[in-house]
């Protein structure tokens, strides 16, 4: 199944309703960054369990809040928790899959992957400091193709988004104009643009608008069909979003360095690392009052790992490498206990 066969409109059930009674529901929400995937693994999931998901695509600043307020069963996230915000609210925290944000643009004339950009452009085009796509630093990387005279405009997350957060990191590495400007974080006061909920309101705006330019989880510019720039990475190379480039930016990751998995994958160095990759994490309480809906909720991630990873590559997300895998498995044994303390999810493997 293509990504482009199902919706992504948030707050969308993403499972058949014709179970038997016993089936377990598990309930999630926030980062709409996994969203098309999630969606993937649930459909199948449901197929050979009989077991629903049902997940609101609202953002991963509504996916925390939902968890600390204990109505869903996980919550979602791109922006990773520090290490005292899990502790004070009770969370465990771990990556499900890896994928990129990329900047998406509607620019007529220009092709997917014609554009060319420095993160320094980048951020200054979203800093309002280059308004116009003939501008001298855009024509300079980008010899031999035709850019119009015309007012670009940026499109950014109006909600409060981990994406955002991954891309703000992101330009706050590679400008110090950036950085003590808007600075990083979920929400940001922009300089210049317009605003849309989502990816896929980022998405839309960015085709309806002429001249546009925007930042969406790579799977939206593919199910949109919309132009995606190439990159200058931090070896100073040229580069396009795709699985390999994604893999190539987490090769030398060291995801016991930072606890509960919260590394940074933004402008890593090698010829072909995609400058903005970026993990996506789960968030799940360390004593739930509801035990065993967390612990259907670990079985579905469980078999996300197990058998998760082609459907993960099909929709252009990259899978957990398999000794990170097992560092959460085993931080689900280590830390997610039932009420006689034993582990929720019995054995997984």
């Amino acid at each position: 199944m293509k990504i482009s066969h199902f919706s992504v409109a948030a707050g969308l059930a993403l499972a058949s309703c014709s179970l038997a009674v016993t089936a377990a529901e598990i309930t999630g929400a926030g980062a709409t960054f996994p969203f098309p995937v999630y969606a993937r693994w649930a459909e199948v999931y449901n197929q050979e369990t009989g077991n629903r998901l049902n997940y609101q695509s609202i953002g991963s600043s509504g996916g925390i809040r939902q968890i600390r307020a204990k109505t869903v069963d996980f919550g979602a996230t791109d922006a990773p928790l520090k290490a005292e915000e899990l502790q004070k609210d009770g969370l465990v925290q771990f990556p499900v899959v890896m994928g990129g944000v990329v900047p998406v643009y509607n620019i007529q004339g220009v092709p997917t992957g014609q554009l060319k950009l420095t993160g320094e452009v980048l951020a200054d085009i979203f800093n309002g400091k280059i308004a116009k796509w003939n501008d001298a630093r855009i024509a300079q990387i980008n010899q031999g193709v035709t850019l119009p005279n015309a007012t670009i405009t940026p499109v950014y997350r109006s909600d409060g988004s981990g994406t955002t957060n991954v891309f703000t990191t992101y330009l706050s590495q590679v400008s110090e104009t950036w950085k003590s400007g808007p600075g990083t974080g979920s929400s940001v006061q922009w300089p210049v643009g317009q605003g849309g909920k989502g990816n896929e309101g980022v998405a839309a705006l960015v085709q309806q608008v002429p001249n546009a330019i925007g930042y969406v989880e790579y799977a939206y510019a593919k199910q949109n069909s919309i132009p995606v720039a190439q990159l200058q990475n931090k070896s100073g190379k040229y580069v396009a979003p795709e699985a390999k480039t994604f893999q190539a930016a987490a090769a030398n990751a060291d995801w016991k360095a930072v606890p509960g998995f919260g590394i940074s994958l933004t402008h890593q160095p090698g010829d072909e690392a995609w400058p903005i990759t970026a993990p996506t994490f789960i968030l799940v309480p360390r004593a739930p009052e509801k035990p065993e809906q967390v612990a259907e909720a670990l079985k579905f991630f469980n078999w996300v790992f197990t058998k998760g990873d082609q459907m993960a590559i099909d929709l252009d997300y990259v899978p957990l490498p398999t000794p990170v895998k097992d560092l959460v498995r085993a931080t689900w044994q280590s830390e997610l206990k039932d009420k006689s303390g034993q582990p929720l999810l019995k054995q997984p493997s």
